[in-house]
């Protein structure tokens, strides 16, 4: 089988390309876009908290459907730690998202808002909460501690996307996308006043 390495880990295999972005060069504006956020310095990526929505991007990739995988870490205080991933981003406030709630994992009472689909600028979490409840948000299963690392996998075929947790068997999460977006770029997303690490990111796309 012959592999076709890339700058910053791209690999051809078969028909499927695998891709290990380099995360030591999220400061490199050639290679990441970094919006209302700053990156702090540390063996993991680190976006600090601040208010409005964050987003580091790659630059030269464009992702349609396949397989995102990522180590994630928020904090275990409400409404300051909303992290995930954007996927078919066409700017920064157009963008469809995977993100979690880890201050909500292990809550009795709000443990179904742990994992959340997104499809900005219309269909925020709010809209969708208020139009659509329990349609676009599950708890997690296994439920991870909310101030330790955890593992996503996040599976496009659009229309469909399916979110599991810490390699997982049954999903946590099973949702159609709002938009009619079939592509884009991906990256890192936090949310209001929120601040989350990051590390072993691969993307398998179709």
């Amino acid at each position: 089988m012959i592999v076709i390495q890339f700058f910053f880990g791209i690999s051809l295999l078969a028909q499927d390309k695998e891709i290990s972005p380099d995360l030591s060069s999220v400061n490199n504006p050639d290679q990441w876009t970094l919006h209302n956020r700053r990156i702090i310095d540390g063996e993991a990526v680190h976006l600090n908290g601040q208010p409005g929505d964050g987003l580091l991007s790659i630059n030269e990739m464009v992702f349609k459907n396949g397989t995102i995988n990522v180590d994630i870490k928020g904090i275990d205080e409400r409404g300051r730690s909303f992290v995930g991933i954007a996927f078919h981003i066409l700017n920064d406030s157009t963008f469809d998202a995977i993100y979690f709630r880890p201050f909500n994992f292990k809550s009795p009472e709000r443990k179904g808002h742990s994992v959340q689909y997104i499809s900005h600028p219309n269909n925020t979490w709010y809209f969708l909460r208020e139009n659509f409840p329990e349609k676009y948000e599950n708890p997690v299963m296994p439920v991870p501690d909310p101030t330790d690392w955890f593992h996503a996998t996040i599976v496009v075929n659009y229309p469909k996307v399916e979110v599991f947790v810490d390699n997982s068997e049954e999903p946590s999460l099973v949702v159609e996308q709002l938009s009619s977006r079939k592509e884009g770029k991906i990256g890192f997303w936090v949310g209001n006043n929120s601040e989350g690490w990051f590390k072993n990111l691969t993307i398998v796309s179709k």
